[in-house]
């Protein structure tokens, strides 16, 4: 097969066989197609789409580009989930310890920030010590002693997908929809789970802001990953503000222990934390029906049991044995810490997320190109919400920063990326939908 030839035909707007994105995707993986060939196939599906059947051809080859992990050795229902990103979504720090402590196997195979939003990994990373790749045999060591390894892809899990992953992220082409799907499931497909359960986010920290193009994403989620035999359910959750109080690795992973330890719970965080964890659950079989997956998170949570198996998984990845009594102490600290008083004192109407995660990402907390260092102290934390009063004794938020230019780009974003008002806003769900397959 001629590389050029494929090409020049999906540009065209062509179809593509099965057994051709079987060459395509090999030569992604083992460096035959150059990068500017991965990043013209990329945007080339990015505009002309995909069909149905191309998408489950494109996940099939992507699985099957290295390693198929197995767990059923383990005796334990394995289960994950995996959100398309948002601003200040830290679920997946929260829920893997979860389902962990209530007795499913979670190997959560997560990646790094894309364009304006973060990455689990990058969040990971910002904990000393711990390994966010490490060898399959510590995967599966940490997988026994806890119940849950978040790590990212070994070389052998997926590896076309890590480098079309990357190669996406600066080529423009993050919100195409048949790739976010072969990305997902691929990776999920690969790590040999029983059930998934998909956070499809929308509004304006999404990369699908509007809520119709989100649910066509998660419609092709669940019908492309139940078509590969994944038991598969997605909600479509509310990404018009930050998730939590904070953007930014480190200052997420501290509100995650914050969450666990029960010293501060966010309103939206919790919701869409919950109920996360009762699908997932529910999926596991580990619970009759929601009313009781509810009450089974309550009590995981109440009797810190989730909490010690977030502490332990950090420990068996390298991490710190007491990190979860001494987040703080271990986690990176900005030397800048500035208040963001609003433009126009009043009530937070509108936030403009994706120029909040663009905020961070100038502050040097997430990457503009793969290989870009990250300065995992900075970010923003207590954030404001919506319908809030902002004002001298309620900032927008507190900026960290390494330095004071930064600091005041920072705060410049922030301020344009708020509106305040005299009436709050109407509410809005915060899950809208949900799809199964």
């Amino acid at each position: 097969m001629i590389t050029k030839e494929l090409l020049t035909r999906k540009r065209d707007g062509g179809t593509l066989a099965a057994d051709e994105i079987a060459f395509l995707v090999a030569g992604i993986a083992d460096g035959g197609l150059t990068e500017g060939q991965v990043a013209a196939f990329a945007m080339a599906v990015c505009c002309r789409g995909m069909g149905r059947d191309e998408c489950v051809a494109l996940t099939d080859a992507m699985t099957r580009s290295g390693r198929v992990l197995d767990w059923r050795d383990l005796g334990k229902p394995i289960v994950d989930k995996h959100s398309t990103g948002g601003v200040g979504d830290k679920t997946s720090l929260m829920l893997a310890p979860i389902l962990a402590a209530a007795g499913a196997a979670v190997p959560m195979i997560s990646g790094r920030g894309l364009g304006h939003t973060g990455g689990t990994l990058d969040k990971l990373d910002a904990i000393p010590g711990y390994q966010t790749r490490p060898s399959l045999g510590r995967i599966r060591a940490a997988m026994v002693a806890t119940g849950a390894a978040m790590v990212g892809q070994t070389d052998d899990v997926a590896p076309a997908d890590r480098r079309f992953y990357a190669i996406r992220d600066t080529t423009g082409t993050v919100e195409s929809i048949p790739l976010i799907t072969a990305s997902i499931l691929s990776k999920k497909l690969a790590a040999g789970l029983d059930g998934l359960v998909l956070d499809v986010k929308y509004g304006s920290g999404a990369f699908m802001a509007d809520p119709a193009r989100a649910q066509e994403l998660a419609r092709c989620l669940v019908e492309v990953g139940g078509g590969a035999g994944l038991k598969v359910t997605a909600l479509l959750t509310d990404m018009n503000e930050v998730l939590g109080d904070s953007a930014g690795n480190a200052l997420e992973v501290l509100e995650a222990v914050q969450y666990l330890t029960g010293t501060r719970r966010e309103a939206r965080l919790d919701g869409v934390t919950h109920a996360l964890a009762v699908e997932m659950l529910l999926l596991a079989g580990l619970v009759a029906d929601a009313a009781e997956g509810a009450d089974r998170v309550e009590q995981l949570l109440a009797s810190g049991a989730a909490a010690e198996a977030f502490g332990r998984m950090v420990a068996s990845l390298g991490g710190p044995g007491d990190f979860i009594e001494r987040a703080a102490d271990h986690l990176p600290v900005a030397p800048i810490v500035r208040p963001v008083l609003p433009s126009r004192m009043g009530i937070l109407t509108a936030l403009d997320a994706r120029q909040v995660g663009f905020a961070v990402l100038g502050l040097g907390g997430g990457r503009h190109a793969p290989d870009d260092p990250i300065d995992y102290a900075v970010g923003f934390s207590r954030c404001a919400h919506l319908g809030e009063a902002v004002g001298p004794d309620r900032p927008l938020a507190l900026v960290h920063a390494r330095n004071e230019a930064a600091a005041e780009r920072a705060i410049a974003m922030l301020r344009s990326a708020a509106t305040t008002g005299g009436t709050a806003p109407v509410d809005r769900p915060l899950i809208l939908d949900r799809l199964e397959s």
